[in-house]
């Protein structure tokens, strides 16, 4: 973990001692917390942009997807000149 930050988050006795236990029957330490709960974040947070695009219509994913293709390759393209 490059520049991590400290939280300080509260959670219920219940999800506490679950976790630990989790982890525990794992072979994971307390230092696996901090991973472990990056990890939950990162698949929450693709859940719900995933989430998001399938709300779009196919027309509007096609196009965001090709918005997003040309400026890739642009960047790639300026990239190989220097």
């Amino acid at each position: 973990m490059t520049n991590a930050v400290r939280w300080n988050i509260v959670v219920s006795e219940e999800v506490d001692l679950s976790l630990r236990l989790h982890l525990g029957a794992r072979g994971m330490r307390k230092g696996d917390l901090s991973r472990f709960i990056e990890e939950a974040v990162r698949w929450k947070l693709l859940d719900e942009t995933v989430q998001k695009v399938k709300g779009r219509s196919p027309k509007q994913f096609v196009s965001q997807v090709e918005q997003a293709l040309t400026e890739v390759r642009s960047k790639r393209t300026r990239k190989a000149r220097h």
